[in-house]
């Protein structure tokens, strides 16, 4: 009688086994990596729009600060060689961020007094919480970050990174 090559049927599921309990380890270590990223990459943009809000009320003393984020952001059409392309579409922002999401969080802005506006307030919300991110990121004209787990965001309840 001839000896059959291969595996086993208990070989297969013992090594099945081992690479569920391999899968249930990682996930879980996945997931929080990718909340960590998309939280990194909120506080990168905020920080980005502090920057493109300075560099708006400079280019535009009449106007201030800008209304909302499309204000300093702009099609690829409009900003193509454009410095400043107007107070509209400023440019000085990718067009992404410009429309409110990016790397999943949801950004508002909004410039406030005068005109000319002399503050503003951006929020950076996760889009699910405790699957995108696990905070909530805000700043001001003041150029501080500030985070607040769980919850919306707001300068006076926030902890300033």
């Amino acid at each position: 009688m001839k000896k059959q090559k291969g595996f086993s049927l208990i070989e297969l599921l013992i090594v099945v086994a081992i690479i569920l309990i391999i899968a249930a380890i990682a996930i879980p270590n996945l997931l929080r990596s990718k909340m960590a990223a998309n939280e990194s990459s909120a506080v990168g943009s905020l920080r980005t729009i502090n920057t493109a809000e300075v560099t708006y009320a400079n280019a535009y003393p009449t106007v201030g600060y800008s209304a909302t984020l499309a204000n300093l952001g702009g099609t690829a059409a409009a900003c193509a060689g454009a410095t400043f392309a107007s107070s509209a579409l400023a440019c000085l922002i990718d067009q992404n961020l410009a429309t409110g999401t990016k790397s999943g969080f949801n950004f508002t802005e909004a410039g406030t007094g005068g005109p000319p506006a002399v503050q503003y307030t951006t929020l950076a919300t996760p889009t699910v919480l405790g699957q995108t991110g696990q905070r909530a990121f805000c700043s001001d004209q003041s150029g501080v970050i500030y985070a607040l787990q769980g919850a919306a965001c707001t300068v006076t309840t926030g902890t300033a990174l």
